[in-house]
């Protein structure tokens, strides 16, 4: 398989939830999740079959996951397991990397 270069500048966003814009690349058996997050933005509870993995590049995330809350800040991360409850508020504006396994075909 060759190897491939994605640009995410060229990708218009998505808006999956109100106040969250994501640029999506997907390998094989994962998704990345470039979000541009509105600050006050919520995440509603929900859960998923995949693995998340949140990157924190920029702001403040508050995140709830099985009735535990964090606040996450630039250079943390966080790991949540598969079927996980979570939901999430932007405290500011955020640059978050999530990767998700296996791959997000909803966000395809």
């Amino acid at each position: 398989m060759m190897p491939t270069v994605e640009v995410l500048a060229s990708q218009a966003p998505r808006e999956i939830f109100p106040g969250f814009h994501g640029r999506f690349v997907h390998s094989e058996r994962m998704t990345f999740a470039y979000w541009d997050i509105e600050s006050g933005s919520l995440v509603p509870e929900h859960s998923h079959m995949h693995e998340q993995v949140v990157n924190m590049l920029e702001g403040q995330l508050e995140l709830t996951v099985d009735g535990h809350t964090r606040i996450l800040d630039p250079g943390q991360v966080l790991i949540i397991p598969p079927h996980a409850i979570h939901s999430g508020k932007a405290l500011t504006a955020c640059k978050v990397l999530d990767v998700f396994s296996p791959v997000r075909e909803d966000y395809r």
